[in-house]
């Protein structure tokens, strides 16, 4: 973080973890254009799991009509992390959630354009401008 005359700036670094029946893993970096992710998305066989601890179900091997939206079909492009798609949802869930929070009655949060992470402005504080910057990673 740093402090300016009229302003505070953040910068975080968000590590993301793969959720429940997926995986990362370093993708082949020869078949992909510099500008895509190169982290892979696996989906793990989570059945014996489930037989055993009664979790939800298994995403590569989904039984019955309930089967969830993976993680796949929201922030990937193809079997790849989608860095641009992974900040818009990043986005959203934050603009939903301040909607929520006791601040927003007298500050507003504003989404800055940005592509592959978040940033946002918080307004309303007299003669005072926060912005803050995330930045996603995945640990190898």
């Amino acid at each position: 973080w740093s402090i300016h005359e009229n302003s505070i700036n953040y910068h975080l670094l968000v590590i993301l973890q793969p959720p429940h029946g997926h995986s990362f893993s370093p993708g082949p970096t020869e078949q992909l254009p510099a500008s895509r992710s190169r982290i892979r998305v696996v989906l793990e066989c989570t059945c014996l799991r489930e037989q055993l601890l009664g979790e939800m179900s298994c995403f590569l091997h989904p039984t019955g009509k309930d089967h969830s939206l993976s993680l796949l079909d929201t922030l990937c492009t193809g079997n790849y992390l989608d860095g641009e798609k992974v900040a818009r949802w990043v986005q959203m869930l934050v603009g939903s959630a301040w909607l929520l929070l006791p601040q927003s009655q007298h500050c507003q949060l504003t989404v800055l354009p940005s592509c592959r992470s978040c940033r946002f402005q918080l307004t309303g504080i007299p003669g005072m401008q926060i912005t803050t910057e995330m930045v996603f990673a995945v640990e190898q």
